[in-house]
């Protein structure tokens, strides 16, 4: 498949692609729309920016009907950002099929919602705890909901959306189509597709960036001096855009501040801020009028900028799958970028479990940090997790042979 003439969409579909540019579909695309079309539930592996929120929209958009009120589609999306911006790419490439598309989130009016649904409405793409919420106030109604897509469903199952999901697939069609996109698969996302899924195709793009488009570098270094560390790479590479992860809430707004006195143009997000001011730091980024975004991970998924100089992850993440899914904000579409990794060395061990992970090579900034044996705590680490097990079997034994020392005397 070399151009998406090739897969006999509607013409009014083909006019809305020409319309935003694309011209060849993507490998996500290219895998995932055909089996969409033809009514197969799929499981698809895809990092974020290769195009996977058209390879689900252009096979729903063709199956609708918009001739009926009803909502159709149903699109699940674990941030207020994405759920909007997955909304703005559905109305972009259906701007002459006639589809109606809505965003429903919290923090945003309900009472716009309520009118929005009242009109009729095609797809609607939103979060869990809204989408329950209509549900309750019986604003929404998913019987005719035959087409269920859940976007970053790795994402969305590791905040504990779980149970959310599953209450929203009670109130669709028994009779559906879904699909689960997701940067990762996790034991949970497969879970979900043995119970939820009639015998689905599993696709799988790699999920890494790409060795030839992204340089990925870590530095070790204290935690007293990392600020110091940060601003010397900023002051170095000078990249017109940044997106900086840090762990916390408070320590994103310290930062944020920390880094205004000495840069122009930064701006922060997380989760603690007002639906109207995560909308004002995202539209300064996005237009070019901040070029440094510093940002927690859970408001960090929603972002989908096309083109992003630079990542620096001023904290090694917990979980190694974050790292993918922050520095994947960079080198997206086929465009290139850089990641940084700023390594305490408390944070050592959560670094080694991402190299640990990885296909590629995260290189040294410094000729000193090579001599760092990641390899010594990946093998501590493994000793470290079976260590408790064998202490709590002892300690088991220990308990039930005094138990019986006591009671026989």
């Amino acid at each position: 498949m070399s151009k998406f003439e090739e897969l006999a969409l509607d013409p009014r579909i083909l006019r809305g692609l020409d319309a935003v540019g694309y011209v060849e579909p993507f490998p996500i695309q290219e895998k995932a729309i055909g089996p969409l079309m033809r009514g197969i539930d799929v499981v698809a592996q895809a990092k974020s920016g290769t195009g996977k929120t058209a390879a689900y929209a252009l096979p729903l958009l063709q199956r609708i009907s918009v001739q009926s009120r009803s909502v159709q589609g149903l699109i699940l999306a674990p941030t207020r950002e994405l759920a909007a911006q997955i909304a703005d790419e559905f109305k972009r490439l259906g701007q002459f099929t006639g589809a109606k598309v809505t965003a429903i989130y919290g923090g945003h009016s309900i009472n716009t919602q309520f009118e929005a649904l009242s009109h009729g409405v095609h797809v609607v793409v939103g979060t869990p705890g809204r989408i329950i919420d209509h549900l309750h106030r019986k604003t929404l109604h998913l019987d005719s909901a035959r087409y269920v897509v859940l976007d970053e469903a790795d994402t969305m199952l590791d905040m504990g959306f779980i149970e959310d999901v599953e209450l929203i697939l009670k109130h669709c069609p028994k009779e559906r189509q879904l699909s689960l996109f997701s940067a990762t698969m996790p034991e949970p996302i497969i879970q979900l597709s043995n119970n939820y899924m009639n015998h689905p195709q599993t696709i799988l793009v790699d999920s890494e960036p790409s060795v030839g488009t992204l340089d990925q570098y870590y530095t070790i270094v204290e935690d007293a001096e990392k600020f110091a560390v940060l601003t010397e790479i900023l002051n170095k590479q000078r990249p017109d855009s940044t997106i900086i992860f840090c762990a916390t809430r408070n320590g994103t707004s310290r930062l944020s501040r920390e880094l205004e006195r000495r840069f122009e143009r930064v701006v922060h997000l997380h989760g603690g801020l007002s639906q109207h001011q995560r909308d004002h730091s995202m539209g300064l980024f996005r237009s070019g009028h901040a070029g440094t975004l510093v940002a927690t991970d859970v408001a960090g998924r929603g972002i989908d900028i096309p083109q992003v100089d630079c990542v620096i992850n001023y904290n090694v993440p917990k979980h190694p799958l974050l790292y993918f899914h922050r520095v994947g904000r960079t080198a997206r579409a086929g465009g290139s970028g850089r990641s940084y990794t700023l390594v305490s060395r408390r944070e050592l061990r959560d670094f080694g479990r991402i190299q640990g992970l990885t296909k590629v090579t995260i290189k040294p900034l410094k000729p000193q940090d090579e001599r760092v044996n990641f390899t010594a705590f990946q093998q501590h680490d493994r000793v470290r997790r079976e260590g408790p097990q064998r202490t709590t079997s002892r300690r088991r034994r220990f308990q039930a042979n005094f138990r019986k020392r006591r009671w026989s005397h």
